[in-house]
């Protein structure tokens, strides 16, 4: 087996448009752990939403990564092993110029998930996630400046045919303290710099003591641009963003089981 350890991204590369991951993916995934090899994940999603279905896809050991990697945490428990997130200023000032604009809001901190308001796209959000977000009764600014909250990443959501200027623009505004990355067509999200899935990979791999030449990642947006970089092995789902396909090997598409086949190409030794 040429990769030891596997790391997949989750929405748009796992699981698939219908919320449901393909039993095809699943059984790949035991015969790569059934050989030896290490499967985990690295999402953008909170810790609540991933870790159900790490058992769905019969991962009860190990570590996993989730708000963008900048929280790692033990599979089996939920346990924490590593939380970065934002100091409470710099949060504030990504909330405060996303309200200025009157956009849609979610913090995640470690209680949950706070939105400014419910409205359509936080419906969506809770469908697909599986969460539930709260709506403090004054601003999220006021909220967040009542006491010190550990935030882990802001989001904005924006119509997919305005979303990559959302992004450029924000980035530009808010300078190199700040990583700004999409998430899919309609997520724009904000970590502290250095705080994202690259990181995540290299944690992962000390902490289960793989080397980079034996380490795998499929992906399919921007956000796993990083992923994909500290991987030895670098794939992406047909589906993926231009940009990230031009670094990898590509599979099939999501919707046509693309991990199992990326899986089958390291269980071949390729």
């Amino acid at each position: 087996m040429k990769y030891q350890l596997f790391i997949s991204d989750f929405d748009g590369t796992l699981v698939r448009a219908d919320g449901t991951v393909s039993e095809k993916v699943k059984r790949a995934i035991a015969r790569y752990t059934a050989a030896g090899g290490i499967f985990t994940v690295c999402t953008g999603r909170m810790l609540s939403s991933i870790l159900p279905r790490m058992k769905e896809l019969g991962i009860t050991t190990g570590y996993l990564a989730a708000y963008q990697g900048a929280v790692i945490a033990e599979t089996a428990t939920g346990n924490i092993v590593k939380f970065e997130g934002f100091g409470q200023a710099d949060a504030l000032r990504v909330v405060q110029m996303l309200e200025a604009e009157d956009r849609h809001i979610h913090v995640y901190t470690e209680e949950g998930l706070f939105c400014n308001r419910r409205d359509e796209w936080l419906g969506v959000y809770e469908k697909i996630c599986g969460v539930k977000g709260e709506v403090p009764e004054e601003r999220l600014s006021d909220w967040l400046m009542k006491k010190p909250r550990r935030v882990v990443k802001v989001l904005t959501v924006e119509p997919p045919d305005t979303c990559d200027a959302v992004q450029t623009r924000f980035a530009r505004r808010l300078g190199e303290k700040y990583f700004v990355t999409r998430s899919s067509d309609w997520l724009v999200e904000f970590l502290p710099a250095g705080q994202n899935k690259g990181a995540a990979v290299e944690f992962l791999k000390e902490k289960f003591g793989v080397p980079y030449e034996r380490t795998a990642a499929i992906g399919d947006m921007l956000n796993d641009i990083a992923l994909l970089e500290h991987a030895g092995g670098k794939f992406a789902v047909a589906n993926a963003a231009e940009e990230l396909k031009k670094t990898a090997t590509v599979v099939a598409s999501c919707e046509e089981d693309g991990v199992a086949e990326a899986i089958e190409i390291a269980l071949r030794g390729e």
